[in-house]
């Protein structure tokens, strides 16, 4: 896809230009999200100019949001009302759940390349196309987990993240939960959902949530930001 209307489209999100380098990064896996979506359903939306709206520029602007510097800053990216250094002597940890085609984990590496990034997925193809294009991209510091959150949040060593993202996730405040048990000291919870799952963000002890924020161009989707009390 071209990048000069990718970054057209993705203008309404962010408050700063991507790179070029960054916009061939998008073009690149959008074609192959478009090739692997020809044999596996990784996402409804063919589109492409809504692949770009519905999952880049929703994730973009997530990243925006948890890391302010953006690719200006892509050697220090800190989260939004946290410490500038979470860990000394290097990047952020950021773990997705039920990662899929990507969003907004993928978005998130694009923006700020030093974050380390895990990612959980329990379909053996998903997993596969995430690796591909975690390796077509020459990422760096990114794990690629096939399992399920249960299975990982039950594990005597299971990682601590300084930020755990969801989207679209299912068994929606059991995953809420669990996604608790992962998050480490000072740490965020960051959430693509829809306003009406607001309510059910009530009922999760132990996180104190800030104001929603809502998505350009969006009537009911959010941003929710929660911080472990």
């Amino acid at each position: 896809m071209d990048t000069v209307r990718i970054a057209a489209l993705l203008e309404p999100f962010l408050k700063q230009s991507l790179t070029p380098y960054q916009l061939d990064q998008i073009s690149i896996y959008i074609d192959l999200l478009q090739h692997w979506n020809a044999r596996i359903n990784l996402t409804a939306i063919r589109s492409e100019e809504e692949i770009v709206t519905r999952h880049f520029a929703e994730s973009l602007f997530m990243a925006r949001h948890l890391f302010p510097a953006g690719a200006a800053n892509a050697e220090s990216p800190t989260l939004e009302g946290a410490p500038s250094k979470l860990r000394l002597g290097g990047g952020v940890r950021v773990l997705d759940i039920g990662s899929g085609a990507g969003f907004p984990a993928l978005p998130l590496k694009i923006w700020a390349p030093n974050i380390h990034l895990t990612m959980i997925e329990s379909n053996h193809k998903k997993t596969a196309f995430l690796r591909e294009v975690a390796r077509t991209l020459k990422f760096t510091n990114i794990n690629v987990i096939t399992g399920r959150a249960e299975a990982l949040a039950a594990s005597p060593d299971h990682p601590q993240a300084d930020i755990v993202t969801l989207r679209a996730v299912e068994r929606f405040e059991t995953i809420l939960t669990l996604a608790i048990t992962l998050l480490a000291p000072h740490a965020r919870l960051a959430m693509l959902i829809g306003s009406g799952q607001l309510s059910s963000l009530t009922t999760v002890p132990g996180v104190t949530w800030r104001q929603p924020i809502p998505i350009p161009e969006s009537h009911s989707r959010v941003l929710s930001i929660g911080v472990p009390q």
